[in-house]
């Protein structure tokens, strides 16, 4: 919860509105950003880069058991 605070002069407001307003536009442009990582994250492309990477491996993995089995 806020506390109640009291001012002395118009020039406190005046800074802490600024303090405020500057605040407002940080966690405004966290938000984009965080929201700009969350898209390019589940970009097609980019999950099908992840899932053929996996992929890679298990079809490499199987490749390489059928060798070894030849030679044992």
């Amino acid at each position: 919860m806020i506390a109640d605070k009291k001012y002395s002069s118009f020039q406190e407001i005046d800074d802490r509105l600024k303090i405020l307003r500057l605040q407002k536009n940080i966690s405004r442009e966290s938000l984009k950003y965080n929201l700009k990582k969350s898209k390019e994250t589940f970009y097609p492309t980019h999950v099908l880069g992840e899932f053929s990477g996996v992929f890679q491996k298990v079809i490499l993995g199987f490749i390489l058991k059928k060798i070894l089995k030849k030679f044992t």
